[in-house]
C-alpha cells in the first residue's frame, strides 16, 4: 500500500511537526544542531547511548533508547553506516509509527535497500525518502548538504523545510531509489577527483614546486576542484583528519561497483579507487580521511 501523503507543509503544521535523528556520528550530530534551531527536534538516538545522552543534554530534548522513543515524531531523520543499520531501524520503527509519518534515510546504502525500506514502511502507510548526502563534514556544519532524494514528492515537501535547515539544495531524483542512485554517480565522480587530485599533487611534490604557489594557482583554473580546495593543503602537510573515512569511501564504491556490474558497465577508475582504499584500510587508514590517498601516490 502506498504512503498516505500528509497536506502540503504551512508555517501552521510546519510549527507542529515533531522531528527525531537517529544517528549522531560527524554528519547526524551538526544535523541534529540544524533541526534544533526550527525548533521541530524532539528526541535523538545514537547506537551509543551516551552520545545520545549528550546530545540530548546539549539540545534539551528526549534521549532515545529504543524506537518507541520516536512514536510521536511525525519524521524521523536517518544517518547511519552500513545498509543492516538502515533496515534494522526501519523495521523497529515501521511497528510504533503513526500512519502519515516519514522517514528519511541520509546514510549511503544500495538502491534495492532503499527500496526494500520504502516497501517496509509503505505498508504501515508511512513514507521513505532515500536522501544521501554530499559536502563532507564540513557541509553538515555549515548547513550546505546537497541533498538528493527519491521517493514521494508530496512526503519531501512536507518535510522539506526541515531538510533545508542543514542543506543548499534539495533535489527530488525520482521514485523510491534514485537518490541512492545519485549518490552512486556522485561517488563515481568523487573517486576519480581523489586520484587525480592525489597523483597530481604527488607529482608537485616530486618536481619540487612551492604549495604555497601551487594550490591557489590550480585552484583558478580548469583544475580547481572541491577537494583540492578543502584538502589539498592539509594533505601535503600529512594532515588527514576525517572528513570522510577511508572505510566510509570504500563501503560506498562496493556498492557503486556492484551497481555498475549490473549495469552492464565497467569502471576502470572505481576498480582503481577501490584497489587504493582497501590498501589504505589495510595499513591502518580506514580512520583517515580520504585525502590519505596521497601517501600511496607518492610512491617509493
Amino acid at each position: 500500500m502506498a504512503a498516505t501523503a500528509a497536506p502540503p507543509a504551512t508555517k501552521r503544521n510546519m510549527n507542529k511537526m515533531k522531528v527525531g535523528l537517529i544517528g549522531l556520528g560527524a554528519m547526524g550530530a551538526p544535523m541534529a544542531r540544524h533541526i534544533h534551531t526550527t525548533g521541530l527536534l524532539i528526541a535523538v538516538g545514537n547506537r551509543t547511548q551516551a552520545k545520545a545522552d549528550a546530545m540530548a543534554a546539549e539540545l534539551s530534548v528526549r534521549a532515545a533508547r529504543s524506537a518507541a522513543n520516536f512514536a510521536d515524531c511525525d519524521l524521523v531523520v536517518l544517518c547511519v553506516s552500513l545498509d543492516a543499520d538502515v533496515l534494522e531501524n526501519v523495521a523497529a520503527l515501521a511497528e510504533v509509527l503513526k500512519p502519515g509519518a516519514v522517514v528519511i534515510d541520509h546514510s549511503t546504502v544500495a538502491v534495492e535497500t532503499a527500496r526494500r525500506c520504502a516497501a517496509m514502511l509503505g505498508a504501515h502507510n508511512i513514507a521513505f525518502l532515500d536522501a544521501p548526502v554530499s559536502g563532507g563534514v564540513e557541509g553538515a556544519r555549515n548547513g550546505k548538504l546537497s541533498v538528493m532524494v527519491g521517493g514521494n514528492s508530496e512526503a519531501l515537501d512536507n518535510v522539506r523545510p526541515v531538510i533545508e535547515s542543514y542543506a543548499a539544495r534539495v533535489t527530488h531524483m525520482g521514485a523510491s531509489g534514485a537518490g541512492q542512485a545519485a549518490k552512486a554517480v556522485n561517488q563515481v565522480l568523487v573517486a576519480g577527483i581523489n586520484e587525480a587530485v592525489s597523483e597530481g599533487l604527488a607529482l608537485g611534490e616530486k618536481l619540487g614546486l612551492n604549495p604555497d604557489k601551487l594550490l591557489p594557482t590550480l585552484l583558478a583554473g580548469a583544475a580547481s576542484n572541491w577537494f583540492l580546495e578543502k584538502r589539498g593543503a592539509t594533505m601535503l602537510r600529512d594532515e588527514f583528519t576525517p572528513g570522510f573515512k577511508c572505510a566510509h569511501m570504500l563501503k560506498d564504491l562496493r556498492i557503486v561497483q556492484s551497481i555498475a556490474r549490473d549495469c552492464g558497465l565497467r569502471l576502470p577508475t572505481v576498480e582503481q579507487a577501490l584497489a587504493d582504499y582497501a590498501e589504505l584500510i589495510e595499513h591502518g587508514q580506514g580512520e583517515a580521511d580520504t585525502s590519505a590517498l596521497i601517501t600511496l601516490k607518492r610512491g617509493g
